[in-house]
């Protein structure tokens, strides 16, 4: 026989003192609760405010709550507390709009008896009110200079708002990397590693946001997740001054290509920038980077094997007509000017994502984030900063699960 001190009582069951005949067995079956427990919702009849803790008490002075167990519809358990007379029992995190909470509570009445009662309750929602993410690029192999974008659906200027936004925007990637979003404004992100991401990494996007609370009133609602991977880690540095690209994969040199880049007036702007697009013909006219027709810098020509590198219109091309220039000097108008051949050979061998980096231009510094992806150009200690989660370290974790403004029309004027 077991004693006193090694006997093992349920919650739901009431310790009495040894051989007392009043104490229930283990094995005695709870009975139901219903007429003992109330809640502040009732089960069946009405939505709960999720703006409002969940509270659930007994009636009456017969009997006390031992225990409650509250899951969602993913059967996470939501936290609680219950009263230390076992009168009353509620919720101490907030709940989720438009989501379904099972509640099973434990009780005991006066004689020690349990009972059990299990309550169903819905929170309310409105879908038109919440905040919703849309993610980029699309689902797809890109190269190791791609950032993460992330567009809200609105503003969200609280620095509190936009720590709970970041949190639940998850970035998994395989291998791990150190890596953060940055606040571009209110409605846009971006994320990208601390260095490029590795060759041939898995990257998954996903939002945790659904049905979390952000504001009173404001819950997030689902996004579409977006998986990428990278290929090589393909980067071209372009020499302005040497005239010269340097095409490297894997970090070993694969191609050095004469080339021409901006002339005075026009030179090509320092820095990484990343592969936006391709266009195998593009028709390049400079009345839309503000040459007025008729002037001598004026030109209307049919380029060839052009790939993008700025909305602007910063693109590297054939540029035939300069060959006698490429490897000697520069005459383009801005642009990475090479022979056609060149020109389809790198065309044929970068992706969208993949790193093309100016240096020893007398241009200014590719900005970060007006025209194209020039991330890699602000150092990592101020990227981080622009963080909601200064203070929480940052990094993707080890599992693997474009946008354009309202000026894209300005952001896609071709310029030599």
């Amino acid at each position: 026989m077991l004693s006193c001190g090694l006997l093992i009582v349920p919650l739901a069951v009431s310790a009495t003192a040894c051989g007392d005949s009043s104490s229930q067995p283990l094995s005695a079956k709870p009975y139901d609760a219903a007429d003992q427990i109330t809640a502040n919702t009732p089960d069946g009849k009405q939505k709960a405010d999720p703006d409002k803790p969940l509270e659930v008490s007994v009636k009456g002075d017969e009997a006390r709550i031992t225990d409650v167990t509250a899951t969602d519809s993913s059967g996470r358990y939501i936290r609680g507390e219950l009263s230390a007379d076992g009168r009353r029992w509620r919720t101490t995190v907030p709940l989720a709009a438009g989501t379904r909470y099972t509640v099973r509570v434990s009780t005991e009445d006066e004689d020690g008896a349990p009972g059990r009662k299990t309550l169903v309750v819905h929170t309310t929602d409105n879908h038109d009110d919440r905040l919703r993410v849309t993610f980029g690029p699309d689902t797809g192999e890109y190269g190791v200079g791609q950032p993460i974008t992330a567009e809200l659906n609105r503003d969200v200027t609280d620095p509190k708002q936009r720590a709970v936004v970041e949190s639940a925007l998850k970035v998994d990637s395989i291998p791990r990397v150190e890596g953060t979003w940055h606040w571009i404004d209110g409605k846009k992100l971006h994320f990208r590693p601390k260095d490029f991401w590795p060759a041939h990494a898995t990257i998954a996007v996903h939002s945790n946001l659904a049905g979390l609370k952000i504001a009173r009133g404001l819950y997030g609602g689902p996004a579409k997740p977006v998986r990428l991977t990278t290929g090589d880690a393909v980067e071209a540095i372009t020499d302005a001054a040497a005239h010269r690209m340097t095409v490297l994969r894997n970090g070993e040199e694969i191609n050095t290509i004469p080339v021409t880049t901006g002339k005075p007036g026009f030179s090509t702007r320092n820095g990484v920038k990343v592969v936006l697009g391709k266009e195998s013909f593009v028709r390049m006219r400079s009345s839309t980077v503000g040459i007025a027709a008729g002037s001598s810098e004026s030109y209307n020509l049919p380029v060839y094997w052009a790939t993008r590198v700025t909305w602007s219109g910063e693109y590297v091309h054939a540029a035939p007509w300069s060959v006698g220039s490429q490897g000697a000097a520069n005459v383009s108008h801005g642009c990475t000017g090479m022979s056609t051949g060149n020109a389809q050979w790198f065309f044929r061998h970068v992706r969208v994502g993949d790193i093309v980096k100016v240096v020893n231009s007398s241009g200014d510094t590719m900005t970060p984030f007006d025209n194209g992806f020039g991330d890699w150009n602000m150092p990592w200690k101020e990227w981080r900063a622009g963080s909601a989660l200064k203070t929480k370290g940052s990094s993707t974790t080890g599992a693997a699960e474009r946008q354009q403004d309202s000026s894209s029309d300005a952001r896609l004027r071709p310029q030599l």
